[in-house]
């Protein structure tokens, strides 16, 4: 069995920190050793974790990402890992700053999951790689762009508009599936194998509880919500002499729309 890659997380953001980890944790070559929410022991974590990407994000509260490279550039690392710098800032003198502190790339917030695991597969695989070796790279993606924050808020807004109470238990596990299935549409085809065994390790408890919570959680709000509501966020896709959806399929529905709205709004 080949070893994964192992990536630690850096964010102040704890929310996008936890969509990043179950993205990065479904790819089968990857997995999160840990995360820290700000910037004062990312080096001591390094040394205890040996990530071999560490994800960095520039804008942080205390202790900011190029403090963070500062750091590194003065530490006594075994191993220094790959870094890749996140910012919703493009500005030229910060990335240049960051490159020259030893960055690899530099990637642009909001940005497409699936282009970012490919980056760190080029950066630890060298098999892989699509460019020339020639130093570091400055990155930003085109492809859908996904923006943690709104897609965190346009879940829990349309999940409370279908009807689904925020005290029961499947309201989190389905809110976590929605949003991980915005980031990786493919992982919907795999619910059982690979979903529902993410949601039950972060919440410690079993894929099989997960499901039967989400299966809950969906009758529910199928059985309570308003039928004006559902036509108007389903449409037609799903048919009302059939009964309510399954998981995968509200799950695969509401993450179409939001990704949808999402293209809609990077084409405008």
């Amino acid at each position: 069995m080949e070893e994964k890659i192992k990536v630690m997380i850096v964010d102040d953001n704890v929310e996008f920190v936890k969509l990043l980890t179950m993205f990065v944790d479904s790819q089968k070559d990857m997995e999160v050793v840990g995360s820290l929410n700000d910037g004062s022991a990312v080096v001591a974590k390094i040394k205890e974790w040996k990530p071999d990407v560490l994800l960095l994000d520039i804008i942080m509260p205390e202790r900011d990402g190029l403090a963070v490279l500062e750091d590194l550039e003065e530490s006594a690392l075994e191993k220094r890992p790959n870094i890749v710098v996140m910012s919703a800032i493009g500005q030229e003198k910060i990335t240049s700053k960051a490159m020259a502190l030893g960055a690899s790339y530099y990637v642009i917030k909001p940005f497409d999951l699936d282009t970012l695991v490919e980056r760190l597969r080029e950066l630890t695989v060298p098999s892989l790689a699509v460019y020339e070796n020639k130093g570091p790279k400055y990155v930003t993606t085109k492809s859908v762009s996904i923006n943690t924050e709104p897609v965190e808020v346009k879940v829990t807004n349309l999940i409370h508009d279908l009807g689904v109470p925020a005290h029961i238990k499947g309201y989190q596990y389905l809110r976590e599936a929605i949003i991980m299935a915005v980031g990786n549409q493919d992982i919907i085809n795999s619910v059982t194998k690979m979903m529902y065994p993410l949601l039950a390790k972060r919440y410690q408890t079993t894929p099989s509880r997960v499901e039967r919570a989400i299966r809950h959680a969906i009758e529910v709000a199928w059985n309570r919500g308003e039928i004006a509501v559902h036509d108007k966020i389903f449409g037609y896709t799903v048919n009302s002499n059939k009964g309510k959806p399954t998981n995968s399929e509200f799950i695969a529905l509401i993450a179409d729309k939001i990704r949808l709205e999402h293209l809609e709004c990077v084409a405008r």
